[in-house]
């Protein structure tokens, strides 16, 4: 039996969700053979609005009413505030629910119930989130990104990458990449052009980063060590994911592994935040930690949600330490990218998020 179905069938204690107090609710339903609806599609849809009595059964209704068919949905509703937040995945037949209408329907619950945000995607025939990708002298995030993007891990298209410095030589710098590095012979084969600009102190090319950022829908920041001004923030109006080589709030700013390591800590992690004229201060999207273990042949195995736990012992050296930072750093930057372009992350209150 099909979510849709039982949703329908047990719709009073669904539709009192308003007068509950609960943290979240996740449903899960069967998907269709494939093999006897291959024409079927699959959507996503997020919604954040006002709470109300009826969100749930009305979101339902709207995509059962065109032939469509729930797979999963994930309700959250804080305790003793009047805000609600869904996300749902379901299939559908494009033929009987084109694209056009099914974003007139959305939009009619939307103003029914003065949504905040409401936002549908088709992944298999939406265009690709467009993104650019900012970086320094560091390369392994950007690498990663690189063949996440080519094995198809990650659900963008890549339309540059500017990489900016400071230094005075910029040889010195290593910022400004050589014709023979993995990483340019890379964007050369694949036809991404990238953008060295030199900046200084008074002048840090925002002018020019923002015009080859225009036709973006977010940009990346993998290990970029300039600082982008509210100025900036404000004039590109979108969306900017940063990666930062520490667990925040701890250990902000400049090198934050080696502030780890000096203070003998038993955690250090990885933070993929939203950028805020703030430094380092954006809500979170995703945290991955390592626990540093003194028990050298000891064996832990945690499994525990959005969590990536390694191992870290007091044998590890300053280079151990930071190797292994640095893979955290690709994982935790990756897995934030890929749920943002999957619809799974929403503002909450000021500086919080809600991550499905």
């Amino acid at each position: 039996m099909t979510l849709l179905r039982r949703v329908s069938s047990s719709l009073p204690p669904v539709v009192q969700f308003a007068n509950r107090p609960f943290h979240s609710l996740k449903l899960t339903g069967e998907s269709p053979d494939s093999s006897t609806s291959p024409t079927l599609t699959h959507g996503i849809h997020v919604f954040h609005s006002p709470d109300e009595v009826g969100i749930v059964a009305k979101l339902s209704e709207c995509i059962a009413s065109r032939g469509g068919n729930i797979l999963g949905a994930d309700v959250f509703v804080p305790e003793n505030k009047n805000v609600f937040y869904s996300r749902s995945e379901f299939i559908f037949d494009p033929v009987l629910w084109p694209r056009e209408q099914m974003d007139e329907d959305f939009s009619k619950l939307s103003k029914m119930f003065k949504a905040m945000r409401s936002v549908v995607r088709v992944p298999d025939r939406d265009p690709k989130y467009k993104i650019a990708v900012l970086a320094s002298k560091q390369d392994h995030c950007l690498a990663d990104l690189l063949h996440g993007w080519q094995d198809r891990r990650l659900p963008v298209d890549i339309t540059c990458v500017i990489s900016a410095c400071n230094h005075l030589n910029i040889y010195d710098s290593n910022h400004d990449r050589g014709p023979n590095t993995h990483v340019i012979r890379f964007l050369e084969r694949h036809g991404i052009p990238y953008h060295y600009l030199r900046t200084t102190k008074e002048n840090k090319r925002e002018e020019e980063i923002l015009q080859l950022v225009q036709n973006t829908d977010f940009l990346v920041l993998a290990r970029y060590m300039q600082l982008l001004s509210g100025n900036f923030l404000r004039s590109y109006g979108k969306d900017v994911i940063n990666i930062h080589h520490g667990l925040l709030p701890s250990f902000k700013g400049g090198n934050p592994s080696k502030q780890a390591f000096d203070a003998g800590v038993k955690l250090i992690g990885a933070t993929s935040h939203f950028v805020t004229e703030e430094l380092d201060e954006g809500p979170i999207i995703e945290q991955m930690v390592i626990i540093i273990l003194f028990l050298h042949c000891f064996k832990l195995n945690l499994h525990l949600t959005r969590l990536k736990v390694e191992r870290v012992s007091h044998r590890d050296n300053m280079r151990s330490f930071k190797q292994k930072s640095e893979d955290l750093e690709k994982q935790c930057l990756a897995k934030a990218i890929k749920s943002y372009c999957e619809l799974r992350v929403l503002p909450y209150e000021v500086n919080k998020t809600v991550v499905f």
